[in-house]
């Protein structure tokens, strides 16, 4: 093993993880593992040590293979957009890591603090079952998000985005936003800015938990949820890392990956695929509202249904949840989305547009 001194959080979860409690090992029970050359290199670079006590901005952000490019985006317009300290914890699977730390190092983010951690998939076995509908959306890294006190970081807040987000705004305000006490995190509900109920209305989307649980089996029906209560977007959060231990979140949200992958009481043929139905039903009238200018959605559910420019231009963060992402044809608002991509220097990752052969 790495002589690096790894500090990894002792958190007892179920037999998929058991070997995991408080050791840091790189057999195949491993759920996240810190590279040894990156831990090195957080070792050797003070611009990439962090502690409790620094005034960092934690934020986490998954880059897969395939969409690196589109987590190269989200984090410049991060970083151009504050002058607050911020630390990129990159989360991704074995055979991005190398194109990843290439993305940085040759591009205008080499001066960026960051650290990359790998996510093993096997964690999800038993909890997640093939479903072809939306593929992309029981990719591995998108239940990164359930496991948060399992990343190897020492902050008791962090910011999870999803990939296909820009932020406009200062991040720093985000990150600043009250908790209320009890709440494990802080999410944009789906029913809260009237800007964009006529663009919800226009491409059918769900605002309701109606769209994403199915009603009619006994263990959504015992929730006691009203199938009309607004559903909120788990793709752009604050999370107090503390509070998400006390109340066990990450068991929760297995149990309910769990139970779905015997009763089918979800799918993604239904509104938010897989992952977001466990966060809607543990975090149900559990959370904190953020300012709905710091999530403005749906973005990539039509290549036609349009904001108008004034309102985007207002707006803290876009969110392109949906099938036409703005790295793809065809796709909304791409100058928004453009403006802050970076080539990939491997050539790996490149933009789909009319006159591209790629």
């Amino acid at each position: 093993l790495s002589t690096c001194k790894v500090k990894v959080l002792c958190i007892t979860l179920k037999e998929s993880v058991v070997n995991l409690v408080c050791q840091h090992v790189t057999g195949p029970h491993q759920l996240f593992s810190d590279h040894r050359k990156i831990a090195e290199r957080a070792a050797q670079d003070p611009a990439a040590r962090t502690s409790v006590a620094d005034d960092i901005i934690p934020i986490v952000i998954c880059a897969s293979e395939e969409r690196v490019g589109a987590t190269m985006a989200t984090i410049n317009s991060v970083h151009r957009n504050t002058d607050a300290r911020v630390f990129f914890y990159i989360v991704t699977l074995h055979d991005a890591v190398k194109l990843a730390k290439q993305y940085i190092k040759k591009t205008a983010l080499k001066g960026i603090r960051y650290k990359i951690l790998e996510f093993n998939p096997m964690v999800l076995r038993g909890k997640v079952k093939p479903d072809s509908s939306r593929p992309d959306l029981l990719h591995p890294l998108n239940f990164v998000r359930f496991y948060l006190p399992l990343l190897d970081i020492s902050h008791t807040r962090v910011i999870y985005l999803d990939d296909d987000v820009i932020v406009q705004g200062d991040i720093k305000n985000l990150f600043n936003v009250k908790l209320k006490p009890g709440h494990a995190a802080a999410f944009a509900t789906d029913c809260d800015l009237p800007s964009t109920h006529e663009m919800v209305r226009s491409i059918g989307m769900q605002t309701t938990y109606m769209g994403f649980l199915d009603y009619r089996k006994q263990q959504v029906k015992d929730l006691g949820i009203n199938p009309g209560d607004c559903s909120f977007n788990p793709g752009v959060f604050v999370a107090d890392i503390s509070e998400w231990k006390k109340q066990k979140i990450t068991k929760q949200l297995e149990k309910w990956m769990e139970e779905n992958f015997k009763e089918n009481i979800y799918s993604s043929a239904m509104a938010g695929g897989v992952a977001t139905p466990p966060m809607l039903i543990v975090f149900h009238d559990k959370y904190t509202t953020l300012d709905p200018l710091w999530h403005v959605r749906h973005l990539g559910w039509s290549p036609d249904a349009r904001y108008s420019e004034s309102f985007l231009q207002e707006a803290h963060l876009l969110h392109w949840n949906g099938p036409f992402k703005p790295w793809n044809y065809p796709a909304v608002h791409l100058d928004l989305w453009e403006r802050w991509f970076i080539p990939d220097p491997s050539g790996r990752f490149s933009l789909v547009r009319p006159d591209s052969d790629s």
